[in-house]
């Protein structure tokens, strides 16, 4: 049997419903995260990756969505543990947990509601193709304006957004998005951040380009600085930069690290995954796996020893 963990008791996955006159379903108001684990057969183990860091973050968006929930970061991580054993999980697993307003008025506002809590898992495997590479459009949708519906915060209604740029990639026959923000610049594919290769140095747009406070994002900036030494910068990103980047690759929790060989019908490089991306590639799934003894605090193990 499936278990959720379902306004603050686990249920079976097919009793964890919510009404269709639900707020947030209606409002788009929902505050979510995207977490993986990855099994170590070796090891007999099942490692939360980041799952305090996500679950910080989470509690962050729901501070500015005027959402309080009676649990800590240590709480939630707690819970998925207790809900990944429940399941008895032993193969890499996507967990989602998404935070709603359960109310059924149907009044578009963020105050006098009580938000729940609801978490359960799925089988994701490969969001997309990090061995190979994918193509990419640059979309016409931009990206939300901070003043707006802020990027940097996982809110459901803000990923119509996403939702536009993705469809329209795929339409024209490509895998993924890449997003300008407002002012043209380069902010980041409809779920991902973007990194550049240019001259030997890594270059990212910095969270003023209205982008998504990537988790993954800043693990892939640690392994460049401690283990490639790599130079990095962070500032705006034209358009026509990425048609002469050596390298591009996406970063997140759902994308992990995947290489962008095409943009607009341009090969990026030489049209195949660059050294850079792929030692990036081989550290960040080692690390994920609890293959390297120097990043275990990035893990959080499920089961007993």
């Amino acid at each position: 049997m499936e278990y959720a963990f379902f306004e603050g008791s686990f249920v079976p996955i097919e009793q964890a419903n919510i009404n269709i006159k639900t707020n947030s379903l209606h409002y788009g108001t929902a505050v979510f995260e995207g977490i993986r684990a990855y099994w170590n057969e070796a090891h007999r183990q099942l490692y939360i990756l980041f799952a305090r860091e996500h679950y910080q973050r989470l509690l962050n968006n729901c501070k500015a969505m005027f959402m309080n929930l009676p649990y800590s970061s240590e709480d939630l991580v707690r819970i998925t543990v207790e809900l990944l054993r429940k399941n008895q999980v032993r193969e890499d697993v996507y967990i989602r947990p998404i935070v709603y307003f359960k109310d059924l008025k149907l009044t578009p506002k963020l105050i006098d509601y009580t938000p729940e809590i609801a978490i359960y898992t799925y089988n994701f495997g490969r969001y997309l193709d990090t061995s190979e590479g994918i193509r990419v459009k640059v979309s016409s949708w931009r990206r939300n304006d901070d003043n707006s519906i802020p990027s940097r915060w996982k809110v459901a209604g803000a990923y119509v957004n996403s939702a536009l740029a993705k469809t329209e990639a795929l339409l024209s026959g490509y895998h993924e998005a890449i997003m300008l923000n407002q002012h043209g610049y380069v902010a980041e594919g409809s779920g991902e951040n973007i990194f550049l290769v240019r001259e030997g140095k890594v270059i990212t747009p910095s969270y003023s380009e209205h982008i998504l406070e990537g988790i993954t994002r800043n693990a892939v900036k640690k392994l460049l600085k401690n283990e490639l030494v790599v130079d990095m910068e962070e500032r705006p990103i034209s358009r026509s930069e990425l048609y002469v980047a050596e390298e591009i690759f996406l970063t997140g929790t759902a994308a992990e690290i995947t290489p962008v060989v095409e943009v607009d019908n341009r090969r990026v490089g030489s049209g195949k995954v660059g050294a850079i991306t792929r030692e990036l590639q081989e550290l960040y799934f080692r690390a994920a796996r609890g293959l390297l003894d120097r990043y275990m605090g990035w893990l959080t193990p499920v089961y007993e020893r």
